[in-house]
């Protein structure tokens, strides 16, 4: 992010202790008395601007020096490099009682922005933000061509309608309606003089030229910020600044803004002849303040928009286009909101753009903003809007994934605008393998976008496909990367993993027979299918290690839990088994990149038990499943969560008390499975006595055979005892150490003294609905600890008067 030596700079910084700094703003301080001010107290101020701006936390400054610096600020004639930078070091410090500054001891514009700035970063304690308006409108009431430069004061306003929309009464509202006006519309449009001239500059070489557009030629219209020139006059900058303004400005004061008296109700007249009439009979100068901004805002937009047919000379004049294009659509937005007479003059000059830039990868960011009108305007103005939805969904993140800033500014626009989608939500929920592709490329920054997004695109038709898709996340990475290395040079090629300069699966994942597997990956629309991508996971793998795909993985685990969070709301009885059913199929079926399987297991793990405390009867309902995954575990090592988390739920679930329809038939078929499960992980080998799995297996599967000994105690006493006397033995040894051989040995032996008094074992193991309740664990006399204390002392009392 920064050059070493920044990163030296800002390390030396952070490290400054009090005393060195101390020593230091005395050092400044000295320098601040001085009459000249001159280099030395530019490079000290500096320094102190990095120290103060390089920690978090807030420095303390002597308040010597910070009198200074409030001093030197105020200086009628303080050049302005030390006044920059004795403000920057001041709103460092905001927000901080030593300040005492006041607008009313500044000079000048440039002095009163300046004063400002570190007064609105107090917080607005002692209604600075009130006093700071005040000041600027008085300022921005001087009408005189000569007067001193208003350009700095217009971003202060900007800042004031942030924190405070109510700081501006009724007239000061209408007075600055009346100057943006102004600045809008009657800009010069004659090139501004230069700053200096020279010994052999002539009075003819200074007269200033026409403004020009931005394809070379003259200037026919008024002054807009597409408008080019060598130098420009103090209007045109101030016409760049309320354009810059101009939608916020909009928000505040119309219909609806805080600073906005009750506005006339137009709501009648929309879709209206009288509408369509008033919008182009009305003359512009009797009309009151704020609609005659409007009315110029309108003709200020279209003007743009016109300017943005020509074609640019310089790159950085067609990239101004698209970004004066995106806002000129979001202010039109604002104005047929709040007035609809401006719909009928609007939609077509839209609909207009909308085909011209429909069709050029370069403007799609001016896309977003025109589906935002449609969806706004479209119903009112009787506009199918569906084709720019479809356009929009299917193409763009298809083809233009790799663009960072785009995928953000896409998935802010789902997010924004998900209230007015309204019927028209199925596009957004079924084009959601679209919007993974940005996902999967951009998944560090887009991250906790898609957390919040999730709950609208979860839908019970498409849930499963979903489920399948996040799972796929860091394939699907690895697949945009090929895909992107197998399309034609661009002139701007997105950035992918160096380090594989030629991944060897690039031919085979070309290869013919694969080709719909990639195909289903790489869908656009939720298809309502789904297949088995193991295929497409081994060819894949020499692309498990590029740093994109590992960063995609990581992102899965908190997508998962939003997801089952969303799903939860909407999950049938069904969707529920379904989904039950998929967690334990793709246990086994993962992308192979370091530590995603483990960390995805656990969130599998975890979301298998909430499924069936939602659920309890699915255990019986979904027994065949269960025991054929208990049947068909290979590796319980590297599924060890998941295992456990199955094996807890049998034992807790499978009961009539859960669902009526369970049978002793199928109790004995989990207690054969489990049994042999049990065999499988803890039989002997010569190098190692003791199990090979992780000894939280071993233990739910002891404790939930002593849940199913009702029709079984005897093989089960049998069993643990073999359990606690293998711990035991002397030559027993674990890959997990003494702590898991002591886990097993313990809970062993707690098993058997709980199976010698069943009535105990029954209240124990498998408690009724009551004794779950909260009152069980708070009450000191009924609190299931003080009952196993109580069965351990008993047992223990038992076992200590036998023989032997």
């Amino acid at each position: 992010m920064f050059t070493a030596g920044a990163e030296s700079l800002l390390q030396q910084a952070r490290e400054i202790q009090a005393e060195e700094l101390r020593k230091f703003c005395s050092r400044v301080s000295k320098l601040l008395r001085e009459e000249d001010l001159g280099p030395d107290a530019i490079d000290c101020l500096r320094r102190l601007f990095l120290i103060v701006s390089a920690t978090k936390y807030n420095r303390r400054l002597d308040k010597t020096c910070v009198d200074l610096l409030q001093a030197t600020l105020c200086l009628p004639a303080c050049p302005e490099p030390l006044q920059v930078l004795c403000a920057a070091i001041l709103r460092e410090m905001s927000p901080s009682d030593s300040v005492t500054l006041s607008c009313d001891h500044t000079h000048n514009t440039r002095q009163l922005s300046l004063v400002a700035s570190i007064l609105l970063a107090q917080g607005d304690r002692r209604e600075e933000v009130r006093t700071v308006a005040q000041h600027v409108l008085r300022a921005l009431e001087s009408r005189q061509p000569e007067g001193p430069s208003l350009r700095h004061l217009l971003p202060v306003m900007s800042k004031v309608m942030g924190l405070s929309p109510g700081a501006l009464q009724e007239d000061q509202t209408t007075l600055l309606s009346k100057r943006l006006t102004d600045w809008l519309r009657y800009a010069s449009v004659q090139q501004g003089l230069p700053h200096s001239g020279g010994f052999f500059s002539t009075s003819r070489a200074r007269q200033p030229g026409p403004i020009t557009e931005v394809d070379g030629a003259v200037a026919t219209d008024f002054f807009t910020v597409l408008s080019t020139g060598h130098h420009f006059t103090e209007d045109q900058w101030l016409n760049v600044q309320a354009f810059s303004m101009l939608r916020a400005w909009l928000l505040h004061s119309g219909p609806e803004g805080p600073g906005a008296p009750d506005a006339d109700d137009k709501s009648e007249l929309e879709g209206s002849t009288l509408s369509v009439i008033s919008a182009t009979s009305t003359t512009g100068r009797l009309l009151p303040p704020r609609e005659r901004l409007r009315e110029v805002a309108f003709e200020y937009c279209q003007r743009l928009i016109e300017q943005s047919t020509r074609r640019a000379l310089r790159k950085g004049d067609s990239d101004l286009q698209k970004a004066c294009l995106v806002e000129a659509v979001l202010v039109l937005d604002v104005l047929c909101r709040q007035d609809p007479s401006f719909l009928y003059r609007t939609l077509s000059c839209l609909k207009a753009l909308h085909g011209r830039l429909s069709g050029d990868p370069a403007c799609v960011r001016v896309l977003l903003p025109l589906a935002r009108f449609f969806l706004t305007h479209g119903e009112a103005a009787a506009v199918d809007s569906e084709a720019v939805y479809q356009h929009l969904f299917t193409r763009v993140p298809a083809e233009l994934f790799h663009s960072p800033m785009l995928a953000f500014e896409f998935v802010q626009f789902c997010r924004d605008n998900l209230h007015l989608f309204g019927g028209n939500l199925s596009i957004l929920t079924l084009s959601f393998p679209n919007l993974f592709k940005f996902l999967a490329w951009n998944s560090p920054a887009l991250t906790a976008e898609f957390v919040a997004l999730l709950p609208a695109l979860v839908d019970a038709s498409t849930a499963v496909e979903m489920l399948h898709a996040l799972l796929d996340l860091p394939c699907l990475t690895a697949a945009l990367d090929l895909q992107l290395r197998s399309w034609p040079a661009a002139s701007e090629r997105p950035l992918w993993d160096t380090s594989l300069r030629n991944p060897s699966c690039l031919e085979a994942f070309r290869d013919p027979q694969l080709q719909g597997l990639v195909q289903h990956l790489l869908r656009s629309k939720a298809s309502g299918t789904t297949q088995r991508l193991a295929p497409l996971h081994q060819l894949l793998q020499p692309m498990a290690s590029c740093a994109r795909v590992a960063q995609c993985a990581e992102a899965v685990p908190t997508l998962l839990h939003a997801f089952f969070s969303a799903v939860t709301q909407v999950a049938s009885g069904a969707l529920t088994n379904q989904l039950v059913l998929l967690l334990l199929e793709r246990s086994d079926s993962l992308y192979r990149v370091p530590q995603f399987e483990a960390r995805v297991h656990r969130v599998l793990s975890a979301q298998f038990l909430a499924l069936c405390k939602l659920k309890p009867s699915l255990v019986v309902e979904l027994a065949r499943d269960l025991l054929e995954f208990l049947g068909s575990v290979n590796d319980v090592h590297g599924r060890a969560s998941m295992v456990t988390s199955v094996v807890w739920a049998i034992g807790e679930y499978l009961s009539v008390t859960y669902d009526r329809r369970c049978t002793v038939e199928q109790i004995n078929k989990f207690f054969e499975a489990l049994e042999a499960l049990l065999f499988e992980v803890t039989q002997s080998r010569p190098s190692a006595a003791l199990p090979q799995c992780p000894p939280q297996v071993v233990t739910v599967l002891m404790t939930t055979l002593t849940k199913l000994t009702p029709f079984h105690r005897g093989e089960v006493s049998l069993l643990l005892s073999k359990m606690r006397t293998l711990a035991q033995s002397p030559g027993a040894s674990s890959p997990h150490g003494e702590e898991g051989t002591e886990a097993i040995r313990t809970r062993a032996t707690e098993l058997l003294n709980l199976l010698k008094m069943p009535s105990v074992a029954q209240f124990v193991l498998t408690p009724s609905p009551e004794v779950c309740s909260p009152r069980y664990h708070r009450d000191v006399n009924t609190a299931l600890p003080l009952a196993l204390r109580t069965v351990s002392r008993l047992v223990e009392k038992e076992a200590g008067l036998l023989p032997g």
